[in-house]
């Protein structure tokens, strides 16, 4: 039977650069079944949940999730229930995807692109291992109220339990044992409990691997260091929340969050969920010139830890590498009156690099 894809384009540009993804996926493995169904504002507009039945069906028998980006500026003021990133959140949640991983990797002709200068950046590859399922997002209580003066206040908690961490620090640590072998553990411990907590369980993981360098570092200082000396980090190991912030920051010195995959892995064998992190954009949806590299080699990233085919994923990756290095370009990524490729065209010549 064939490995069975829920292809799961969502909003904005989601659907342009997933059907990219979709496209490169058939080149290299044509008996993939690729299933698409509608996640996000798309079914909220069909009057059903953000996270429909049909959608959740979907993945139960499915092999790996090819999702593309939710939420819209119109949901924004909606409760958290009927906003199109409660799909994402459901999903996160209800399949334990507590590993996201997100390689940072600077192109060679890229460089310039940056937002730091070209040798700050050149030859960059780091790797941001972000706990997705603990922390202050999904801690209890979290709430707006009216306190007892009747004063409008807001709560959210910041949560962990010591085998969150033990887990997402193991795959960190087995990730760095085959890269460069260091780990810089990022957290804010000189103020929160919680850090105090995650450096400690860290650094016991951390024995479980005497060929692999630990170092701690406070999310401040890591921000600095992101873009005063990026080369210097290999597997940077963090929390939801900071994790977030600052893959986001890690992403942009690449030129474009739009060349950045994902993938989330969690506690079912070899399932997890892809994605581009570049969001939704929804100032060019439509107009055919969203940037697919993220989302391409997120179907890469799809091949090597859900399918274990490593061979095509570097097929994949290979190919976008080439189409840089030719000097092809999106239009984030065009310089100085650099030619703009659009969507197709770019999707166009990875496939012919394959």
């Amino acid at each position: 039977m064939p490995p069975t894809i829920a292809v799961l384009p969502g909003d904005g540009i989601g659907p342009e650069v997933t059907r990219a993804a979709v496209r490169v996926l058939r080149a290299v493995r044509p008996d993939l079944d690729c299933v698409e169904t509608r996640v996000g504002a798309a079914a909220l507009r069909a009057g059903e949940p953000a996270l429909p039945d049909a959608a959740r069906a979907l993945c139960d028998r499915s092999d790996a999730v090819l999702f593309g980006s939710v939420g819209l500026p119109e949901y924004e003021a909606k409760p958290m229930a009927e906003r199109p990133e409660y799909a994402l959140f459901l999903l996160r949640r209800d399949y334990e995807l507590y590993a996201n991983v997100r390689p940072v990797r600077v192109f060679a002709g890229l460089e310039s692109a940056s937002s730091l200068l070209p040798e700050l950046v050149r030859g960059l590859d780091l790797v941001v291992i972000r706990e997705l399922t603990g922390g202050i997002y999904y801690g209890r209580p979290k709430e707006q109220r009216t306190g007892p003066d009747g004063v409008e206040e807001a709560v959210d908690t910041m949560f962990y339990r010591a085998p969150e961490i033990e887990r997402i620090a193991r795959v960190a640590f087995e990730l760095a044992r085959k890269r460069r072998k260091h780990v810089t553990s990022v957290d804010k411990q000189n103020i929160l409990e919680t850090s105090r907590l995650w450096r400690r369980v860290v650094e016991r993981v951390a024995l479980e691997y005497p060929g692999v360098t630990l170092a701690h570092m406070l999310v401040d200082n890591a921000a600095m260091q992101l873009v005063r000396r990026p080369r210097d980090f290999d597997v940077i190991l963090t929390e939801n929340m900071f994790g977030d912030i600052l893959s986001d920051e890690a992403a942009i010195l690449t030129g474009s969050v739009g060349n950045l995959p994902s993938a989330s892995l969690g506690t079912r064998a070899h399932f997890g969920l892809y994605e581009p992190i570049g969001g939704t954009a929804p100032d060019i949806a439509g107009k055919g010139i969203a940037n697919p590299t993220a989302a391409i080699l997120s179907a890469a990233m799809l091949l090597r830890h859900s399918l274990d085919d490593d061979a095509n994923a570097s097929r994949i990756e290979a190919a976008v590498e080439r189409v840089f290095a030719s000097g092809a370009r999106t239009a984030e990524l065009a310089r100085g009156g650099e030619p703009a490729l659009d969507t197709l065209a770019f999707l166009q010549r990875v496939l012919a690099q394959l």
